[in-house]
């Protein structure tokens, strides 16, 4: 029997970017926490991308950061170009995303994580939970070391079992050539935990000595950057630039000609894999009429040769991705560092789950990021600091943190998880969100900072800042409201060059900011009384002028579903005997066990006849 090495309130299975979150959490509330990773250089990796934030994916960064996360500082010390994704579209979808310098990232996360209070870091595999009267009691590893733990959160990734798939080649292997995480899933199936096997994949790299870039369409970063983190004072810099360039027909015939070699093809993939980021290979099949696909070739830092190819996501064998890689205008001469691979592991069902995170059938035990079922470095950190809080939190005696759909995208993306399930790894899009007009990037400071304060992982200073830039907001609508400006040749000018129609006689400042075509700095020259502002202010300004109408509607819309979140439905409730419930309703509302009407209404299969048969058995 091994020996106890040492006792910790909470420990942390794994340090990618879920376990990186969810321990500095932990250890940031006062816990004593301790973090575990196969590969202390491997702290922080990004396997496939690098790079953070993206479609829906820059929210999660944001709100991360308000709340008190890591990442968005963490991307503004390392990343190298940075780009709004979707300007031309309403501020709900602006995304914010970056290239990152993927070795530097790693650096600054292993020295955030070494220098926390309250966090020890160890490099070793862990092989079991241990448990006691039902509860979590600590884990052991393969070094036959045993550490006691009140909670323990699981954020192993994709490494939980993986296997490597390049064609006919196979492996027992983690992602980038690391050892893979074995033993512990037996553990977790013998302990009674619903596992699953998932699948992703990334695209070969190449060195970037060998492109001929002249061939491909630059794509440079934003003029003026804007930071991830709320808390940066100065603003990114651009050092690096991406390229843009397209599969071609020669492409196609050599992935068609080579799809009975393609694991996912030949029965040798099993794992399901993404919807939304899906092999060329699933690409072709799926589109077969496209004549072209974007493929971006992206920095992986500012101190290497080597190039990520997004968009040709593949594990084909290692002969035909040379073929395929060097048809592809400006990689006719690429030279393969890396080639690409899918990688199969094992995940938990998050209906398993409650929305603290913890799970349901064994209480102290926690999961994050891909072991959840979901994919992405946003979703993992996310994910990581809200079951990092909610371990701490429990052990303290407090009450959870709970973030729901109504105030955040992490709370659409947890509760999509808990209630809605999830048969293919999720992603983050703008699109999951019925609120996406209030829970915007710009703005999830407002939202989110004093919850983050609540829980003690921001500053007393911080949340001060937040709300005094909010107070000069709304002090200058009021201003805007009550202030005119009179009918001039050079203000209609000005209007007419908008292609906005003039003023006759004389018009609020207001109603002026909330045509379409006018911005907040357009109305300078005729706003002698304008106010010295920041550009975030200002930002906030211009939004909330111009879409009031809209986020009122959006408001009244989450004081509705507040109103069936705050029914409540009994823990103890016996669904099996309730009269009128359908067969599969009973079912799923006995598996998943919602906490209100809200939350049964979200589950596939619960319909609106079963919901309003609960509220009869509640008011009766």
């Amino acid at each position: 029997m091994p020996q106890t090495q040492a006792n910790y309130d909470v420990c942390v299975v794994g340090a990618g970017h879920a376990g990186i979150e969810a321990a500095l959490a932990a250890a940031r509330l006062g816990l004593k926490t301790a973090v575990f990773t196969i590969n202390l250089d491997a702290i922080g990796n990004m396997p496939c991308n690098p790079a953070i934030g993206g479609t829906g994916k820059g929210h999660l960064v944001r709100e991360l950061d308000a709340l008190g996360g890591e990442m968005g500082k963490a991307a503004d010390a390392c990343c190298i170009q940075y780009r709004m994704l979707n300007r031309g579209k309403g501020p709900a979808v602006h995304s914010l995303r970056a290239q990152a310098d993927r070795r530097k990232y790693q650096e600054y996360m292993k020295i955030v994580l070494e220098n926390q209070d309250n966090l020890s870091v160890f490099q070793d595999m862990v092989t079991a939970i241990t448990t006691e009267n039902g509860c979590v009691s600590g884990l052991t590893t393969q070094l036959g070391i045993h550490y006691g733990a009140k909670a323990v959160i699981l954020a192993t990734g994709t490494y939980l079992d993986s296997t490597i798939i390049t064609g006919p080649c196979i492996t027992s292997s983690g992602p980038d050539g690391m050892h893979p995480a074995v033993g512990l899933s037996e553990n977790l199936r013998a302990l009674g935990l619903p596992l699953r096997r998932f699948k992703t994949g990334t695209p070969p790299r190449v060195n970037g000595r060998t492109l001929d870039y002249d061939k491909m369409e630059l794509q440079p970063g934003d003029d003026r950057p804007e930071p991830f983190s709320f808390s940066s004072h100065r603003l990114p810099e651009n050092q690096a630039v991406c390229y843009l360039t397209y599969t071609t027909a020669e492409t196609h015939r050599i992935i068609r000609e080579n799809l009975d070699r393609s694991p996912l093809y030949n029965g040798t993939i099993q794992g399901i894999g993404p919807r939304y980021c899906p092999s060329i290979e699933t690409k072709l099949v799926r589109f077969p009429d496209k004549e072209r696909h974007q493929i971006f070739v992206e920095p992986c830092g500012a101190d290497t040769q080597e190039m990520y190819i997004q968009g040709l996501s593949t594990s084909l064998p290692y002969d035909v991705q040379v073929d395929m890689v060097r048809s592809v205008p400006g990689l006719e001469n690429a030279q393969l560092m890396r080639p690409g691979y899918a990688i199969e592991y094992e995940c938990i069902d998050p209906l398993a789950l409650l929305p603290t995170l913890e799970c349901k059938m064994l209480p102290g035990l926690y999961g994050a990021g891909q072991f959840n079922g979901t994919s992405g470095y946003e979703e993992a950190a996310a994910q990581g600091l809200v079951a990092g809080v909610n371990a701490a939190l429990k052990l303290l005696g407090k009450d959870p943190m709970i973030l729901t759909r109504d105030t955040c995208y992490i709370g659409t993306l947890i509760d999509d998880l808990v209630t809605k399930g999830t048969e293919e790894p999720y992603r983050m899009m703008t699109s999951r969100s019925e609120y996406r007009l209030l829970h915007r990037q710009d703005n999830a400071d407002q939202r989110l900072t004093p919850i983050g304060a609540k829980f003690g992982l921001v500053s007393q200073a911080r949340l001060e800042q937040v709300e005094e830039k909010y107070r000069q907001v709304a002090r200058e609508i009021r201003r805007l409201e009550s202030s005119g400006v009179a009918e001039s040749e050079v203000l209609n000018q000005m209007l007419t060059r908008a292609d906005s129609a003039p003023v006759k006689g004389s018009a609020r400042l207001a109603d002026l900011l909330r045509r379409p075509q006018i911005h907040y700095d357009d109305l300078a020259l005729f706003d002698p009384d304008r106010p010295e502002l920041s550009a975030a202010v200002q930002e906030q300004v211009e939004i909330q002028v111009k879409y009031a109408g809209y986020l009122t509607r959006q408001q009244k819309q989450v004081e509705e579903f507040r109103k069936e979140e705050s029914r409540l439905l009994p823990a103890d409730i016996d669904y099996e005997t309730i009269g009128g419930l359908r067969l599969e309703a009973r079912q799923k509302l006995s598996r998943i066990r919602p906490a209100s009407i809200g939350q049964a209404s979200r589950i596939s299969g619960v319909s609106p006849a079963d919901i309003a048969v609960l509220l009869i058995y509640l008011n009766a």
